[in-house]
């Protein structure tokens, strides 16, 4: 491991909580795209498997950011656990349904529950932010590290989760998805010395903090970024599906998920300067023209060539993403500011793959990339309209105090994200 990476592990119990998190962010990448293999398997319908896998997202875009905020007043253990009890068994109730061929309608209530899982990766984050908090070169190296989780995640998720669905059961996908979530959240939970210290409501402490304009533009672009990943993923799927592999589609998103992982390795062994507005719109510019390319994809081969390069901009733009949200957002409120990022996500996942899985029925595979195409052009044009927001970052209350404190203290560390 490289030396950067190395030195943010020389604080105690950070390698516990980061494996733990690694598990119980597997489900992240295996729940979506093991119910649209798991529906499509069954029923052969990918209208409705992207509608189930939109209500998904949807409902973790409702309920993610509510989590948050309890958990940033009453702290990860005492929210967490109960928020995991309820996805669970929600998620059973959706494999119950969908192995007794129950009426549609029951899947989309228990798929609706399931939207009660917490967003483990922001709650990783936040343990981050509070040991490094202040030590601008370490916890970019912090994000960079936590954005190769992601990838990671993303390179094995969908390889275990579409490979069970396909060769196991059906169900088998997103049945292990729910058992990684399980022993994730509870071993993360089990970990106190480094959760992040609760901050009960006060006078002064109210609102939400997508109040930020900051934050506002960055949810936004977030709409259609996740807008990006849920079509690519349906669409995907249902590619290599109409070419006899519906099996490879786990190898090729895989594909996808390395060449992010990779810039995100290389990316935090870099040191930094300039505006990370102007880095993260460039990144997210890079992603939009990345898409171009799927649509003249006419073969497994050559569309994971193209989803690997189309990978390598995500990693950074997003770790540029997590420092804006810590400019933009006070500290009592930092868990529910990276979550209102992956609420963004999740509610363009929604929207994504539900278009995608419409597209793909009416016109076939290869024009359901026309989909993530159009989201990445839209996702450019809300940032460079929203762009000035981020050049100035306002955060306000008790976090903008503690900084303001912590940099009379810490006048030679630089922040390089």
């Amino acid at each position: 491991m490289p030396s950067p990476y190395r030195a943010i592990f020389a604080a105690p119990g950070t390698t516990s909580f980061s494996v733990a998190g690694f598990v119980g962010r597997m489900p992240l990448s295996m729940m979506g795209i093991g119910i649209v293999t798991m529906i499509s398997q069954v029923t052969g319908r990918y209208g409705l498997a992207g509608a189930l896998s939109a209500t998904l997202a949807a409902s973790a875009a409702v309920m993610g950011p509510r989590v948050s905020q309890l958990v940033d007043r009453y702290g990860q253990r005492r929210v967490l656990r109960p928020a995991t009890l309820i996805a669970l068994a929600a998620g059973a109730g959706l494999l119950v349904c969908v192995q007794q061929d129950a009426p549609d309608w029951t899947l989309f209530a228990f798929t609706a529950l399931v939207g009660c899982v917490p967003s483990v990766g922001a709650m990783t984050r936040a343990r981050w932010a509070e040991i490094y908090r202040g030590e601008g070169r370490r916890l970019h190296t912090a994000y960079s590290w936590e954005s190769i989780v992601d990838e990671v995640c993303f390179i094995f998720g969908p390889i275990l989760s579409i490979g069970l669905s396909t060769i196991w059961f059906p169900e088998a996908g997103p049945l292990f998805a729910g058992v990684f979530l399980a022993i994730g959240v509870f071993w993360l939970t089990s970990l106190r010395a480094t959760e992040p210290r609760p901050h009960p409501r006060t006078a002064d402490s109210g609102g939400s903090a997508l109040r930020s304009p900051g934050l506002q533009v960055l949810a936004l672009a977030f709409v259609a970024t996740g807008a990006i990943f849920g079509s690519v993923d349906v669409v995907t799927v249902a590619f290599a599906d109409e070419r006899g592999a519906k099996a490879a589609a786990s190898l090729v998103l895989a594909v996808y998920a390395l060449g992010s992982c990779l810039a995100g390795a290389v990316f935090g062994l870099l040191h930094l300067k300039g505006e990370p507005s102007r880095r993260w719109l460039l990144g997210v510019c890079a992603m939009a023209v990345s898409m171009i390319p799927l649509l003249l994809a006419g073969n497994l081969p050559l569309l994971a060539v193209a989803l690997f390069v189309a990978g390598l901009s995500i990693a950074p733009t997003m770790v540029t993403t997590m420092a804006l949200v810590e400019a933009h957002v006070p500290r009592t409120k930092l868990t529910e500011g990276m979550t209102w990022t992956g609420t963004g996500l999740a509610i363009g996942v929604a929207l994504g793959s539900s278009a995608a899985g419409w597209v793909v029925d009416a016109r076939g595979a290869e024009a359901g990339y026309v989909v993530p195409v159009v989201s990445g052009g839209v996702a450019v044009v809300v940032g460079l309209l929203g762009y000035r927001r981020l050049g100035k970052p306002v955060p306000t209350g008790e976090g903008q105090r503690e900084r303001d404190h912590e940099g009379e203290h810490r006048g030679d560390e630089q922040p390089v994200a």
